[in-house]
Parts: structure tokens; C-alpha cells; sequence
């Protein structure tokens, strides 16, 4: 059944191939702008917060770390930060954190060769992963002083619904399908903050960077979407495809408002220990959009935003196959939604809203 599927909590593929996740990276590269406001928030709590006496050391959670990529530039800054506050042979013990099928050897060889890697310049740094998802506990209690997450709690622990007129939730008619989906939503958020709860030492932080719905409950990604649909179609009319497998297409993804944000919190302003500290939400620059407004090339704009749909989407997309991940046209599947994305969206270059939200969260001290 399509609700059993587990996937990813995090942007990069499902057990991805090599290209894959190379190309999650340069995608991600594109998509950085999103990360400066949080980046800002990140070293700024990184110079709040309570330090363990060495040598005990300061622990850092990355959670939903994908390939590793956009974790190198906050947590760099937030090492720096902390190296001015302590000694600088105190241990510092850094944790990725994502789902089992989750690309570990990119991640690894992201942190350990990428010349903007905190490896690079601290050498009492020292790195770890875990592969499990961040719907669970998954280290030891008042242990974690500094967590950081960025573009993961959007992903749905599990498919709550079909849906049967669209890959998103979002632009999806189905009341049944959407109320399923907010619906599991409120419980992953949930999830989500009780074990950070258990996890954060009292008095340390939690920076996130997620997908949001706007002041007008807006999704975003409008004309994206649009063309996705349309490709998937024209699949379909091509043969490729049958209509019953695109209906059975879907991204768990979901935006939360700030209200979905702020509900676990309510009457009383905490939940779990946690209170939050700073909530905004904000649209972030579309980088491929800016990019084509200085180079006008249409053709590698509607590659760009392909190849981050090829990394991001097109995995959770493949299990609606009649054969599901192993289906032989998997590989012609992937390559012909990238080639007719691509060319959809090249006709008529518009610029994407990116609706995002920042927030910390404030593990509360006792006594």
C-alpha cells in the first residue's frame, strides 16, 4: 500500500546513484541564498549558548544532513564562533544525522574533501552520522548543545494519502487527501520537537530552515508545479507512462504555516522543554532566476531547475511505477521528466516564489 512507503526526510534521493547525488549538490549549491538568513541565526546562538567544561565534548546535531552540503557553510560559521569561546584543543564532536537510505558516502566525502568543510581548518573537529530518522530519538538525552536543520522537517515520515490530481498536496482538490496530509504533518512536527526536546542540553539551541506556506497560506513553486504536471502528462501521451501511475505519483512533502509552527506550543508558549526563541517567515531568492536575468540563457534556466527536481523529486516519484523503484524504465522514466521539464519550463522563464521559515528553538533550563 502507498502508505506504508517510508521516504526521505531530507531533499537527496532514495539509495541514490552516484549522479544523483552529485547533482543534489550542485543544485544545492544554487539553492544556498535560502540559508544565509539562518546562517546569521546559527552564529548567533552558537555564541549563546551554555558550554560543557572540557572534557566533555560540545555537541552539534546536523539533522536531515543529505549530502552534506548545505551544512558546511552554517556549520563552519557556527565553529568559528564557538573556537572564540573556548579552548582550541576542546573537542567538538559533530553528528549528521538522515535516514538509513540516505547517501553516506557522499556525505562523508562532502565533509572530509570539500575545501569549505570545518574539517579543513579545525582539527579538533571530528565528525560522526547516524542513519535514522529524526521522527525518533536518536542520541542519548542532554547531550545535544547546538542542533541545526535545513530543508528536511518538510518531508512526511510516511505517504498519509493518494493523491490523485496532483504530485502536490498543495495544489491538490482532494479534501480527503489534504486533511491526511496536515494531518500527519501536526504529528511529525510534534515528533519532531519532543525528542529534540529530550536531546537538547538545557539552554541549547535549535536553528531550522523549512519550506512554509506565506502570510496568505501560499505554497510557492506555482509555475514549477505547473510544468511538472504538464511533462508528467506528456509522458503519458508519449507512452511512456500510464495515466494510473501518475496517479499514484506524489511528493510527501508539506509547507506549515507559521500557525502549524506555533500550535504545540499553545496556550502556555512551550512544548517539550522547548520554547521558540525567534520564528520568521520569509521568501527566499530564486538563484536560478537570478542567474537568467544576467545571462538570459532560457535553455539553462529550465536545466537547473530540472536537475533540482531530478535530485529532489523525481526518486519519490519513481515508486508509482507499476514495477516501483526496480520498474526496467525507472532510468528512461528519470531522463525523459528531466528533458521535458526542462524544456516546459525554458519556454517562459518566470521567477519562483520560495517561501521559507526560520526558526530557534530554546531547550528550557531548569531551577
Amino acid at each position: 500500500m502507498v502508505s506504508e512507503i517510508r521516504l526521505p526526510e531530507s531533499m537527496p534521493v532514495v539509495r541514490p546513484e552516484p549522479m544523483e547525488s552529485a547533482t543534489y549538490t550542485a543544485s544545492s549549491r544554487l539553492q544556498a541564498a535560502g540559508l544565509l538568513p539562518a546562517v546569521k541565526l546559527f552564529e548567533r546562538v552558537a555564541a549563546e549558548i551554555p558550554l560543557p567544561a572540557p572534557p566533555s565534548p560540545i555537541v552539534i546535531a546536523d539533522y536531515g544532513a543529505a549530502t552534506g552540503y548545505n551544512s558546511l557553510l552554517p556549520l563552519s560559521t557556527a565553529i568559528q564562533v564557538l573556537r572564540r569561546r573556548t579552548r582550541h584543543d576542546h573537542a567538538i564532536l559533530v553528528t549528521h544525522t538522515d535516514v538509513a537510505d540516505n547517501d553516506f558516502t557522499a556525505l562523508f566525502r562532502t565533509v572530509t574533501d570539500d575545501p569549505d568543510s570545518y574539517l579543513q581548518h579545525d582539527t579538533a573537529t571530528f565528525t560522526s552520522a547516524i542513519g535514522r530518522s529524526f521522527y525518533t530519538q536518536i542520541l542519548p538525552t542532554k547531550t545535544v548543545n547546538l542542533g541545526w536543520s535545513s530543508w528536511a522537517i518538510q518531508w512526511l515520515s510516511r505517504l498519509p494519502a493518494p493523491l490523485p490530481d496532483h504530485i502536490q498536496v498543495a495544489y491538490s482538490s482532494d479534501k480527503r487527501a489534504r486533511q491526511a496530509y496536515a494531518a500527519q504533518a501536526a504529528t511529525d512536527w510534534q515528533d519532531f520537537l519532543a525528542f529534540r526536546g529530550r536531546e537538547l542540553c538545557p539552554g541549547g539551541k535549535l536553528v531550522i530552515l523549512t519550506m512554509a506556506l506565506d502570510e496568505n497560506h501560499e505554497f510557492g513553486y506555482r509555475r514549477f508545479n505547473e510544468a511538472f504536471m504538464t511533462a508528467l502528462h506528456d509522458l503519458v501521451h508519449d507512452g511512456l507512462l500510464r495515466h494510473e501511475e501518475v496517479r499514484r505519483m506524489a511528493v510527501p512533502v508539506f509547507a506549515r504555516s507559521e500557525e502549524d509552527m506555533r500550535a504545540p506550543f499553545q496556550p502556555k508558549g512551550r512544548f517539550e522543554g522547548l520554547v521558540i526563541e525567534q520564528l520568521e517567515v520569509f521568501n527566499a531568492e530564486d538563484r536560478f532566476w537570478t542567474r537568467f536575468q544576467k545571462d538570459g540563457d532560457a535553455e539553462n534556466f529550465g536545466a537547473q531547475w530540472a536537475a533540482f527536481a531530478r535530485a529532489a523529486i523525481f526518486p519519490s516519484l519513481r515508486v508509482g511505477l507499476d514495477g516501483g523503484v526496480n520498474d526496467p524504465r525507472g532510468s528512461e522514466f528519470i531522463q525523459q521528466l528531466e528533458a521535458a521539464l526542462a524544456e516546459r519550463l525554458a519556454r517562459s522563464p518566470e521567477p519562483t516564489q520560495i517561501p521559507l521559515a526560520s526558526l530557534v528553538l530554546v531547550k528550557q533550563r531548569t531551577g
